[in-house]
């Protein structure tokens, strides 16, 4: 049974265009379906969070981060009584905006894309579900419910208005084209808060994240179990396992302290959104975006404990010497390909020349050529790199 202030599916605002409702799916377990089912969702696979996608079968690929994501979504959001669907939908959609090479990617698409409208991966993953996604005789895109809309924009608090983080988006700052566009269309109401499913999504994400990079830092040898010893919740996990099972072997014995860490995270949200809950005391799901903050976050203590934990992580794996050298690798390859399809815009796709005839302006085809690199996975990146400039 959903809580008061869970999304009612029957209650949605609606799609941009008009669908007959489905007869065994509720609106937002069909919008969760077609997410699935896209290309961008599966060109996942071959994009990578931190470790390019070539170093290894085991480290986590932004497919696969999305997965853990939506299962930690689906989790949090059914002891709060939300609705899992729609939590879920927003968990697996939340990356797909993202560039090759990870954040790397990002950063240069970024600063490539300042003269053009900006690039933000959020945005890029709103043009991804109303536009690029080109599947449907009907319309362009996957046609999601607003509720899906609003959550893709806006997991990670509002865009505008007084509650906006001014360090990610300034007051006197656009809006990136692409969110501006899409809410011209459909009026996400960037001034408020997310549903509560999708601030479930977000903090999904920092859990999962926080989890993982874990345990890829430590397969990848960057630093040790010995080392998270000395950190808050890692190091009183690994006493816990070394208690309880002594002399156990080191691999199972990672994997019983991350899960471990994984579980304090979990409850430790329910626990302070169940608190929150009973508090603020919301009658419906427009009750939480009207708050004056999320009601979906960590305790204040357990937040101090991971910010730890990521300083940690910024040092000695997100800026380890040898991932700041493939850094700068690949940082490279996105900054020759995108100038180079700037200049010669014929080296696209066929299927892409149609798009680039339309194209008025340097900025048109920015965000043209734009679209085409963020789409790429890591392996097709090099491999046009490599078809390109090393022939």
């Amino acid at each position: 049974m959903l809580k008061p202030y869970a999304s009612q599916p029957m209650e949605t605002r609606g799609r941009l265009y008009t669908e007959t409702l489905s007869t065994f799916r509720s609106p937002f377990q069909r919008d969760r379906d077609r997410i699935i089912h896209s290309s961008a969702f599966r060109r996942l696979k071959h994009k990578t969070q931190v470790f390019v996608e070539h170093e290894g079968d085991y480290y986590r690929t932004r497919l696969t981060h999305s997965i853990e994501v939506a299962q930690v979504a689906r989790t949090i959001a059914g002891a709060l009584g939300l609705n899992e669907g729609l939590a879920e939908a927003i968990a697996l959609a939340h990356d797909l905006g993202h560039s090759p090479f990870g954040h790397t990617g990002e950063d240069a698409l970024v600063e490539l894309m300042a003269p053009y409208g900006g690039f933000d991966h959020n945005a890029q993953a709103l043009r991804i579900v109303t536009k690029l996604e080109k599947h449907y005789a009907d319309f362009d895109g996957l046609n999601l419910t607003w509720e899906s809309l609003e959550g893709i924009a806006k997991h990670n608090g509002p865009i505008i208005g007084p509650y906006a983080d001014p360090k990610k988006h300034p007051a006197d700052a656009p809006l990136p084209y692409v969110l501006q566009e899409v809410n011209d269309q459909f009026d996400l109401e960037l001034h408020t808060f997310a549903s509560a499913e999708a601030q479930v999504a977000a903090i999904a994400d920092d859990v999962a994240y926080n989890h993982h990079d874990l345990h890829d830092g430590l397969r990848a040898g960057l630093f040790t179990a010995d080392d998270l010893m000395e950190l808050p919740l890692t190091g009183p996990a690994y006493e816990e396992v070394d208690r309880l099972y002594p002399d156990l072997d080191p691999n199972r014995r990672d994997h019983e302290a991350l899960r471990r860490i994984f579980g304090y995270m979990v409850e430790d949200v329910i626990a302070i959104a169940n608190n929150r809950l009973s508090s603020a005391m919301p009658e419906t799901a427009q009750d939480i975006r009207d708050m004056d903050r999320t009601i979906i976050r960590f305790s204040k203590p357990f937040f101090q404990n991971l910010k730890a934990i990521k300083r940690f992580l910024f040092k000695r794996m997100y800026r380890a010497p040898s991932v700041v050298i493939e850094r700068k690798r690949v940082t490279g390859m996105v900054n020759a390909l995108f100038p180079l399809f700037m200049q010669q815009p014929e080296l696209l796709p066929k299927e892409w020349r149609q798009e680039i005839d339309l194209a008025q302006s340097d900025t048109d085809l920015a965000r043209i050529v734009l679209d085409y690199v963020a789409g790429m996975t890591d392996r097709f990146a090099i491999q046009e790199y490599e078809r390109l400039f090393n022939k």
